[in-house]
């Protein structure tokens, strides 16, 4: 098998593994984190209904292009819970998906948390 089918099957497990125990709701939602080579993303998921309450990326920053994305990624938990406390979500379920609390997904909940939201 390729090095890269490995890896993708491998990150699919992970992936499943950790979305297995984690559900959100309407009250206290779960904050799904995307990262991609140039941008991270960030939703707040009502799993009763399926939908997204409130989605947030570092393309939605004014200075997208400037600093560290660590540091985007700390302004988008910030940006992500300015948008949840307007709709009185003040709680989330932290989803890290296939990645390690480490680096963006650490400063994206750290941002969050900073802001308001309780993770």
């Amino acid at each position: 098998m390729s090095k890269i089918l490995e890896k993708n099957r491998k990150e699919e497990r992970r992936r499943i593994r950790n979305r297995a125990t984690i559900f959100g709701t309407a009250t206290k939602p779960r904050l799904s984190v995307f990262r991609s080579n140039l941008y991270t993303y960030a939703q707040l998921i009502d799993d009763n209904a399926g939908k997204t309450i409130v989605s947030a990326s570092t393309k939605e920053l004014a200075k997208a292009k400037k600093g560290k994305k660590t540091d985007q990624a700390k302004e988008l938990g910030a940006l992500l819970a300015e948008k949840a406390i307007k709709l009185d979500i003040k709680e989330a379920v932290f989803n890290k998906g296939p990645y390690l609390y480490h680096g963006r997904v650490k400063a994206l909940a750290d941002g969050a948390r900073e802001a308001g939201i309780k993770i």
